[in-house]
C-alpha cells in the first residue's frame, strides 16, 4: 500500500478524516470528517483483480451514505428544532436515539450489524484491521458525547455482545470470526464509554494491539479459513503457540493481557450496580472463547510431523521472532502491569 502514492494520499486523507471528526466542535464539522473518511476508505477497498472486493465496497458505501444521510437529517433537524446548529449536546431524547443510530451503523455494533461480516469477508487482512480498528474511533468518540445508559443503550450493548459470540460459532471463515469478534468487543466499548473516557481508551489500545498481532500472522501465513489452520502442522510449535495464546488473549482469558481491560469493565459496572448487564456480557464473552478454541484445537491437539529437512529463510526467522514478541507481550502483559502498578 505505502510503494502506491495513489493509496498513500488517500490513508493521508481517511485519517485526518477522522481527525477533523474527532475535533470538530460542531455536528456539521463532525459530519465533513465522517464524509472524507469514508469516501478516502473507499478506493482503499477496492481491488480490480478481486470481484469480492468490490462488492465489499459497494456495500460499506451503501450503509455509510444511509448512516450519514440520517445524521446529516438529524442535525438539520435539531438545528431547527433548537436554532443552535453548533451545540454538540442534543437534549431531545428522540433525536438523541436517531443521531446514536446512525454512530452505531457507522461503526457495525448490533443491531445494525448486518453490512460487517459481509463486508470484511471481501477485504483482505490489513484493510479489514483498517476496518476493525480506525473506522471505529470517529462514530466511537462522537457517540460519547450524548451517551447515558438508557434502554436503548442498554439493549444495543447487549445486543452486540449476544450476536457477536453466537454469529460466530457456525462461521468457517477466519475474516467473519473476527468481523464478529468485533461485535461482540463493539458491545464492551460502548459500555466501557458509558463508564467513562479513560476505560474505553485503555480497552481500544489493547484491542487494536491484539487485533494487530493476530492479522500480522495470519497475512503473514496467507490464513482465511479455519480449515487452514491444520495446514501449520508443518510450522513451528512457537508459531502455533503466538497465534492462539493471541487469540485466547483477545478473547479474555484471564492470564493473558486482554482480561485487563475486561476485568476494569466489570469491576467498574458493579461499582455501578448493574450486576444484570455484566452477567450477560461475561456469559456471552465465554461463547466467543468456545470459537476461539475451536480454531485452534486442531493445531493444539493433532499430532504434530515436521520434515527432516528443513530450511528456514531470513524472512521467516524474522516473521518467527517478530510474532513470539508479540505472542510474549499478550501473554505476560497482565502479570507485568500487576507488578507495576504494585511497585509504583
Amino acid at each position: 500500500m505505502l510503494n502506491n502514492p495513489t493509496k498513500f494520499l488517500f490513508l493521508m486523507t481517511l485519517m485526518s478524516g477522522t481527525l477533523i471528526s474527532v475535533s470538530a466542535n460542531s455536528w456539521f464539522g463532525a459530519w465533513i470528517g465522517l464524509e472524507i473518511n469514508l469516501l478516502s476508505f473507499i478506493p482503499l477497498m477496492t481491488n480490480s483483480s478481486n470481484l469480492l472486493s468490490t462488492e465489499a465496497s459497494l456495500k460499506y458505501f451503501l450503509t455509510q451514505a444511509l448512516a450519514s444521510a440520517t445524521l446529516l437529517f438529524t442535525i438539520i433537524l435539531s438545528a431547527l428544532i433548537f436554532s443552535s446548529p453548533s451545540s454538540l449536546l442534543l437534549t431531545n431524547s428522540y433525536l438523541n436515539i436517531l443521531i446514536n443510530s446512525s454512530l452505531l451503523l457507522k461503526m457495525g455494533a448490533a443491531p445494525f450489524h448486518f453490512w460487517f461480516p459481509g463486508v470484511m469477508e471481501g477485504l483482505n487482512w490489513m484493510n479489514g484491521l483498517m476496518l476493525m480498528t480506525w473506522q471505529k474511533i470517529a462514530p466511537l468518540m462522537l457517540l460519547s458525547y450524548n451517551l447515558n445508559l438508557n434502554t436503548f443503550i442498554f439493549f444495543t450493548i447487549v445486543l452486540s455482545v449476544t450476536i457477536g459470540s453466537l454469529g460466530g460459532l457456525n462461521q468457517t471463515s477466519l475474516r467473519k470470526i473476527l468481523a464478529y469478534s468485533s461485535i461482540n468487543h463493539l458491545g464492551w466499548l460502548i459500555a466501557a464509554l458509558t463508564l467513562g473516557e479513560n476505560l474505553w481508551g485503555i480497552y481500544f489500545a489493547i484491542y487494536v494491539f491484539l487485533s494487530s498481532t493476530i492479522i500480522f500472522m495470519l497475512q503473514s501465513f496467507k490464513l482465511f479459513h479455519v480449515s487452514q489452520v491444520f495446514s501449520l502442522n508443518y510450522t513451528p510449535p512457537v508459531i502455533k503457540f503466538s497465534l492462539f495464546v493471541t487469540l485466547l488473549s483477545l478473547g479474555g482469558l484471564p492470564p493473558f493481557i486482554g482480561f485487563f481491560p475486561k476485568w476494569i469493565i466489570i469491576q467498574s459496572l458493579t461499582e455501578a450496580n448493574l450486576p444484570l448487564l455484566v452477567t450477560l456480557m461475561v456469559v456471552m464473552t465465554l461463547i466467543t472463547l468456545f470459537y476461539y478454541l475451536r480454531t485452534g484445537f486442531g493445531a493444539f491437539m493433532l499430532t504434530y510431523s515436521e520434515s527432516l529437512w528443513s530450511f528456514t529463510t531470513s524472512q521467516n526467522s524474522i516473521t518467527h521472532i517478530i510474532a513470539l514478541t508479540l505472542a510474549m507481550i499478550s501473554t505476560l502483559g497482565l502479570t507485568f502491569s500487576t507488578i507495576m502498578y504494585h511497585i509504583f
